[in-house]
């Protein structure tokens, strides 16, 4: 294991988290899309690098991310470089173009991340295949995982998990807090143009008026992802689909790794019991990182969370 040094001007977690987002640049990396069909008659778009290898890393993005994201790009970069295919799918709607259902996606929607893996499986013919998931995306990640417990595929060898908001309550009030409200007013304004892009065919559903009343997660999960998902209200949301819960039963290697320092993490968010109690699991904790930061200057701008990953899948 590599323990994670950050730059001089790095040691805060408010840098590590922005700077990618501004500043980060990955090239070399050139896809392949397929689009694939949902049970429910809706549509994934899924973003390959195939190469031509047996093995694959299929990586989750964050709320309001997709595979065009920087720390998305590296990933893929760093796991192809290294000898893997790879596959970054998004989330529904987050491909470029809105989905047809009455419905986004959700910290706890694991179901497509199935779809996605029952997809691959059927047609493709990889020996392994990994995890990799950042934020919500390791949040669905690890729900997946522990809701499949001991009938997982056994080609489904390990996962990694970043930044994860494990205790979605913990964390939407972590990022309510004043000192959190650029990431806050961020979200709220990219989850406005996906309410505002299925208003045509779901007007009733997706009425955007008086939105800027809305000041946290608390407010848009109350309004739009608890009735439009099925859940009585948003703290009903966050506690079927907080990942915490599902961790003891997790029966592959999994690593999970929440920086001290992350703004989004609040205390419920570190899982020491939960992980300690499942020999599968394995939490790291850096002091520093941020979230989904871990900034690293290098001639191959590959920063530590990527080295770290490729440590633990290889």
């Amino acid at each position: 294991m590599t323990e994670y040094h950050p730059p001089l001007f790095f040691r805060n977690g408010h840098r590590q988290s922005i700077y990618p987002t501004i500043f980060r640049q990955v090239k070399g990396v050139d896809y392949l899309r397929e689009t694939i069909s949902t049970p429910d008659d809706d549509f994934l778009d899924l973003d390959w690098v195939y190469g031509s290898s047996d093995k694959l890393v299929i990586i989750s993005h964050g709320l309001e991310g997709n595979s065009t994201r920087a720390y998305v790009k590296g990933m893929v970069k760093a796991v192809t470089d290294a000898g893997f295919a790879a596959l970054a799918w998004n989330f529904r709607g987050c491909g470029g173009a809105i989905n047809r259902q009455p419905k986004l996606y959700h910290s706890g929607f694991y179901e497509d991340l199935e779809t996605v893996i029952e997809h691959v499986f059927k047609k493709y013919q990889y020996r392994e295949v990994n995890l990799v998931g950042f934020s919500m995306g390791g949040n669905v990640s690890l729900v997946y995982l522990g809701k499949k417990g001991s009938s997982i595929d056994p080609r489904l060898k390990k996962c990694v998990a970043f930044s994860v908001p494990c205790d979605l309550k913990a964390s939407s009030e972590q990022i309510a807090r004043p000192g959190n409200q650029v990431y806050m007013q961020r979200f709220l304004r990219l989850l406005r143009q996906k309410i505002k892009a299925k208003q045509a065919d779901f007007p009733e559903l997706f009425d955007d008026k008086n939105y800027e009343q809305l000041k946290n997660f608390l407010d848009f999960d109350n309004r739009y992802t608890a009735p439009l998902h099925g859940f009585i209200d948003a703290f009903d949301y966050w506690k079927q689909c907080s990942s915490k819960q599902f961790l003891n039963n997790i029966q592959i290697p999994t690593l999970l790794i929440n920086a001290l320092d992350d703004p989004f993490l609040a205390e419920a968010c570190y899982p020491f019991s939960e992980c300690a109690a499942n020999p599968n699991l394995s939490l790291e904790t850096p002091r520093h990182g941020g979230h989904v930061g871990f900034v690293t200057f290098n001639r191959n701008n590959l920063y530590w969370s990527e080295k770290r990953c490729l440590q633990f899948v290889m």
